[in-house]
């Protein structure tokens, strides 16, 4: 087993504000921060103790953005999964009832092209 990565504390307190700002969510800065969540929701809890000091530390508008993106695309990309699961039960569906007609309708057909009596 390797050895633990030892973080900064700014390093920390910027992870901690980030996942702080409103529509952001604790997930997707771990994510963008390659750390697990838990991890993360620890800071956070260490920075309610006073542990480590977020003072002075400012976040980047830029990063403020793409978290904010990526939390939207992620939203979109879920609602597009159920969409498409659901289109494909939509279309095995169809194509069964397709394949079996009902017996009444075969049997009141008047003859016509391409049945002979």
């Amino acid at each position: 087993m390797g050895r633990p990565k030892i973080y900064s504390d700014k390093l920390k307190a910027t992870a901690v504000k980030l996942s702080q700002l409103k529509g952001v969510a604790v997930m997707d800065v771990a994510e963008s921060l390659v750390i697990h969540p838990i991890m993360l929701s620890r800071w956070r809890k260490e920075v309610r103790e006073g542990l480590i000091d977020t003072e002075g530390i400012e976040v980047n508008r830029e990063e403020m953005a793409e978290l904010k993106e990526l939390r939207r695309v992620k939203r979109q990309y879920e609602r597009l999964k159920i969409e498409h699961r659901l289109l494909k039960k939509a279309v095995a569906f169809t194509s069964t009832r397709r394949e079996t007609s009902s017996p009444s309708s075969s049997t009141n057909k008047a003859p016509g092209k391409g049945q002979s009596r």
